[in-house]
């Protein structure tokens, strides 16, 4: 679906690679394929065992790196991050990782998610003494660490850690170690492969298979990871807690050739579509089409248990860029019909099913649903792979405030009515979670389903929110 137009953003991508000789190069592939995941800015930073060196910037990742910044990203380990903004704004000062330097040593740090104790942390370390250079919240890590009263430097890493709150998958880069840490609930993904005797980690497994790493596992929650020169150390920073991974990765945020605890995304999507169909076997309709792109495998799976014929209603064009997206309602109108296409000899006189991944506020499902229709379309049902999206999301997805969800406010008939569709149907969140199918037994199968239930795995703290927002949460 079109995330820059609709709401619905990314996480960010983290990479980071040990004992390779072109680590800063093998970075730069890795950033690509997470190019999803950030589209705000890159970073990486190398070492070479006697010091760390960064190149970063804003935009996609061939914007900020060419040849002659790569050839100067000397060493044999590096840790890199691309930077979609959920906390803390844009701003070269935020493109990460996040480099310090001082008389103890220097440090790098890439983060993905969002720690709902931010602020909280922050407001603590500055009564402290601690000046900030960013308004990341993953610089609060920093000075944790750096606070710390703990020796040595694994201890005080651990203490840190101890202190968070949320989603997090953490990469510290010094000159003579890379530290993995995942949260404690593995609220987002992280996974370990090999590369010859390189060690390399990533948020997704499709960052392997570009550079041809072969998967190891996944990063445990809770789990500290210390890679150098002498190796893999395997240690843990706190008791795991129950994993719950957030279902979104599923349903819409990775690609659909990465592995999420082994489980493919594509397939899992497609089963999505199989269960949505069998949830809605009363609608008639001539085609099945999906929205580009991550709506395309739930399509695939619906047309499928369906049996009612799978068609390329809509085409995506690839090479309209975000800066092309404004903010006026006019040009958002233009901007859609920039990226998306309908196919009108599909569509034409046709009952048309229009499988979607999720509806956010509701104005790109109205617009395409009129740009179906406006093409001859007969008739439009929209049918969602996910359940209605009720509530925020603190962890990391750009869904911060019950204002920007319409079904917080709005039935599924009334949402029906406000994008003009002939009939909706949103697949339960029993079928979502029996279509992912994760080896876990509790009641949500091992996912974080608080978007569409409002049950938090965390607590949330009430500096995460906006004050008319307090009351919404209980």
């Amino acid at each position: 679906m079109l995330a820059e137009i609709r709401g619905l953003n990314e996480e960010c991508g983290v990479f980071g690679i040990w004992g390779h000789k072109e680590a800063a190069q093998l970075s730069y592939y890795g950033l690509h394929a997470l190019q999803h995941r950030g589209q705000e800015g890159a970073g990486i930073v190398t070492t070479d065992g006697q010091q760390l060196r960064a190149v970063k910037g804003e935009g996609l990742v061939n914007d900020v790196f060419n040849e002659e910044k790569l050839h100067t990203a000397i060493g044999h380990a590096a840790i890199a991050h691309a930077r979609y903004a959920t906390a803390g704004g844009n701003g070269i000062e935020n493109v990460q990782p996040l480099l310090f330097r001082s008389s103890t040593g220097s440090l790098a740090i890439a983060h993905n998610g969002n720690l709902v104790n931010a602020t909280h942390l922050k407001q603590y370390l500055e009564r402290s003494g601690s000046i900030f250079n960013s308004t990341s919240d993953t610089e609060v890590v920093v000075h944790l660490i750096k606070k710390s009263s703990h020796s040595p430097f694994r201890a005080k890493v651990k203490n840190a850690l101890s202190l968070l709150k949320g989603a997090f998958s953490i990469l510290l880069l010094t000159t003579d170690s890379m530290i993995v840490a995942r949260d404690r609930n593995g609220l987002r993904p992280l996974a370990l492969g090999k590369l010859g005797d390189a060690w390399v980690v990533a948020s997704e497994t499709c960052a392997f298979d570009l550079i041809g790493a072969e998967y190891v596992r996944e990063v445990e929650p809770g789990e500290l990871l210390i890679i150098s020169n002498n190796g893999l150390e395997v240690d843990s920073y706190v008791e795991k807690e129950q994993r719950t991974m957030c279902a979104m990765e599923y349903v819409y945020l990775a690609r659909p050739d990465s592995n999420i605890d082994g489980i493919n995304v594509h397939m899992a999507r497609k089963r999505m579509g199989k269960e949505l169909a069998r949830e809605c076997m009363h609608i008639e309709a001539d085609v099945v089409t999906g929205v580009p792109d991550s709506s395309i495998s739930a399509a695939i799976g619906f047309a499928e248990e369906s049996g009612i014929p799978y068609e390329l209603g809509l085409i995506k064009n690839r090479y309209v860029g975000r800066t092309f997206i404004q903010p006026t309602q006019e040009l958002r109108e233009r901007g859609v019909k920039m990226k998306l296409s309908p196919v009108v000899q599909v569509v034409k006189g046709k009952r048309v099913i229009m499988v979607d991944d999720s509806i956010v506020r509701g104005t790109t499902s109205r617009r395409i649903v009129r740009m179906l229709k406006e093409a001859g379309a007969k008739e439009v049902h929209v049918v969602i792979s996910s359940p209605p999206m009720t509530d925020p999301c603190f962890y990391g997805i750009d869904t911060s405030t019950h204002e920007e969800l319409i079904a917080s406010s709005q039935n599924v008939e009334e949402i029906r009515q406000t994008i003009g569709a002939d009939s909706l149907t949103f697949l339960s969140a029993e079928g979502l979670i029996k279509a992912i199918e994760r080896p876990f037994e509790d009641e949500n199968g091992g996912l974080c389903m608080a978007c569409f239930t409002g049950k938090y795995p965390t607590e949330i703290f009430p500096d995460t929110i906006l004050p008319h927002e307090k009351e919404l949460l209980r």
